[in-house]
């Protein structure tokens, strides 16, 4: 009885509809991945439309191109391999925004292979995880000749001609570390952003230092001036060590602002916690001054009251150091606020730093500085450095108002 009742529960069992999640889960997967294929080519295809000024088949007096069919290639995703077929003009070359020309993967694909490369991770871990992750699987031959290419890529980049005019450029340093015979020493990573004429930032150049000294920013600046750096008018930085005798000798003309808050940090080195707060008001009140004189006055005032408080050596860094600061007032009201700290170059050390945690210590001083150069690379063609952040025309304004006043006081 009981075994006529259990094949008849089986029968009945075969009725019901099964779930098959591994082909639900393939569908799914291939649905994403056509829908990633049909957007990427609906957008080349638009992009076509407006470098020809008309669609497909158009025929309008505003036409300015038109198509020549289409090549396919193939571009390795987070949903997987797709196809683009990449238009053809008859007269222009098609250069697309929306895809780099000969890219085949994700930016972000390989500069994590990179990173599992450079931090020890074994080819056959790497391979299990680009298959987890991205659906491919990449060989140990792969990784190397990845890694040989990116390295390649982003010499050229580091070494390209500076071309455009930087009036403003900002300076500063890190240390990573890297293992030299068997001892784990630094290696400093010096780094230049430069705001051009048309107010957008850029990275003008990453190299090795062996040392923050001034052998090392001397060569450094050196290189920058080489490869075509000029025309600046103010270098932003902390008062590292040779950095200022450096930029005496190789930019005579240019101006120096020492960063105002790595000055703060200076002078709280020696102020007790429980005085910080106080001294750092006073600091702020001299910087909030409507000009140098008035904040060279200030200053001294603020020095006084330090020594009153029996913070004689804060006092000391405040009169010896407080002109260092104070160049910016030599520059626009409306650009003094990013020109007073070195702030825009912390956030990208800080970025930096958090990849470079990621590897601990490198194999060489190359690897830490191809790292460091690929993070700057990426955040390049970024929002920031696609967003304008300064109005350059109220520098030039500027100028031509100090021209007007030197005429006619002579």
């Amino acid at each position: 009885m009981q075994k006529s009742s259990s094949a008849e529960s089986e029968k009945n069992l075969n009725k019901v509809i099964k779930i098959d999640e591994a082909r639900i889960k393939n569908h799914l997967g291939e649905m994403v991945r056509s829908t990633v294929e049909e957007t990427l080519n609906d957008m080349l295809n638009a992009e076509a439309d407006r470098l020809c000024n008309a669609q497909r088949y158009e025929r309008t007096k505003a036409r300015t191109d038109g198509r020549a069919g289409h090549y396919k290639r193939k571009l390795h995703s987070r949903a997987g391999e797709v196809e683009l077929k990449i238009p053809k003009l008859r007269r222009a070359k098609f250069e697309t925004a929306i895809i780099e020309r000969y890219k085949r993967r994700e930016s972000s694909v390989e500069e994590a292979l990179m990173e599992m490369y450079l931090a020890g991770v074994s080819v056959r871990r790497v391979e299990d995880i680009t298959e987890a992750l991205w659906g491919m699987r990449v060989s140990a031959g792969t990784v190397s000749d990845l890694n040989k290419k990116m390295y390649e890529r982003i010499d050229k980049w580091r070494n390209k001609r500076i071309e455009a005019v930087s009036p403003y450029v900002y300076l500063d340093g890190i240390s990573l570390k890297r293992s030299w015979g068997g001892e784990v020493r630094n290696v400093s990573v010096l780094v230049a952003i430069g705001v051009g004429q048309d107010g957008f930032r850029d990275i003008l150049g990453i190299a090795e230092g062996c040392k923050e000294d001034k052998a090392g920013w001397s060569n450094f600046l050196r290189w920058l001036k080489k490869r075509g750096l000029k025309g600046t008018e103010l270098f932003i930085s902390d008062k590292c060590m040779g950095l200022v005798e450096s930029l005496a000798e190789v930019f005579p003309d240019s101006k120096w602002q020492r960063c105002m808050v790595h000055f703060y940090r200076n002078v709280f080195s020696v102020v007790p916690n429980g005085k910080m707060k106080a001294v750092a008001a006073m600091l702020k009140a001299i910087h909030a001054q409507e000009d140098a004189e008035e904040a060279l006055k200030k200053a001294g005032v603020v020095a006084d009251k330090l020594d009153k408080m029996k913070l004689s050596r804060a006092a000391a860094k405040v009169r010896e150091g407080i002109a260092e600061t104070l160049t910016y007032y030599q520059f626009p009201a409306e650009h003094r606020r990013q020109i007073r700290t070195n702030n825009p170059m912390e956030r990208i050390m800080r970025e930096i730093r958090r990849r470079s945690r990621v590897v601990g210590c490198f194999p060489d001083g190359n690897s830490a500085l191809m790292l460091a150069a690929a993070r700057l690379r990426h955040i390049a063609g970024t929002r920031w450095g696609t967003r304008r952040y300064m109005n350059m025309d109220r520098l030039r304004e500027f100028k031509q108002e100090q021209e007007v006043e030197l005429a006619m006081s002579a």
